[in-house]
């Protein structure tokens, strides 16, 4: 009986959607599930192509980042992993890709501006960008200082993150979190979809402005306000 397999399992099947969803090819991205009880996650092992992957694969670590099992190697993003959800209380899972819309915003640099009511359904701001990291942390302890730079970026531009599960990480890609692994990947489509509307929308008009402020907070607090009427009430 292996100890840790729902918490696999659910790592797991959160990552065989990757693929399912376009975000990644080949070994590109990650997603990692987190069992705060244990205070253990799993994640998908290094370099492994995901037709080959299967739920026993995946390593359990704790959140200072040290293996607690698995025979593989982790995903060279686990460090990253572990800062997250040391930062971030709330978060049950966390997905990263090299998806090919957040991925070119994030080689920009910039944030990812409101541009309409499908982003405004899931963020009352811009996505946000950290700033490119300097040659002195890129040649440290790179992954740590990559979740690091992260959090530094919710606290500079005072977001919260439990309201705002995503972001780029400035010439890197995308990192996304929720409170299960599934949300997190969820997570990762919609951002996606929301770079590729705002690329889109700048090819356009250059000059395009930002949605008015009443409507973003229209569509925002529909859907996550205090008397949201969005969906069906369960």
């Amino acid at each position: 009986m292996d100890k840790y397999k729902s918490l696999k399992q659910e790592a797991y099947e959160a990552n065989m959607q990757l693929p399912e969803l376009g975000l990644v090819i080949y070994t590109f991205g990650n997603v990692s599930a987190i069992d705060r009880r244990s205070g253990v996650f799993a994640i998908k092992p290094s370099g492994v192509p995901y037709d080959e992957l299967n739920w026993r694969d995946l390593v359990v670590m704790d959140v200072d980042g040290q293996t607690v099992e698995g025979k593989l190697r982790p995903s060279s993003d686990a460090a990253t992993h572990a800062v997250l959800y040391r930062s971030f209380e709330f978060a049950g899972g966390i997905a990263h890709t090299h998806s090919a819309y957040a991925a070119s915003w994030a080689q920009t640099g910039k944030d990812v501006p409101v541009y309409g009511t499908t982003h405004a359904d899931h963020l009352a701001c811009d996505v946000p960008c950290t700033e490119v990291m300097s040659d002195e942390k890129i040649n440290g302890d790179y992954e740590r200082e990559t979740g690091r730079q992260i959090v530094e970026r919710f606290e500079r531009g005072q977001l919260d993150p439990a309201k705002v599960g995503m972001v780029l990480v400035a010439a890197h890609g995308p990192f996304t979190w929720s409170a299960n692994a599934a949300k997190a990947v969820y997570n990762s489509r919609v951002l996606e979809e929301i770079c590729k509307m705002a690329l889109f929308t700048r090819q356009l008009d250059g000059s395009v402005k930002r949605i008015k402020n009443s409507l973003l907070r229209k569509h925002y607090e529909r859907k996550h306000g205090a008397n949201a009427y969005y969906g069906q009430n369960r």
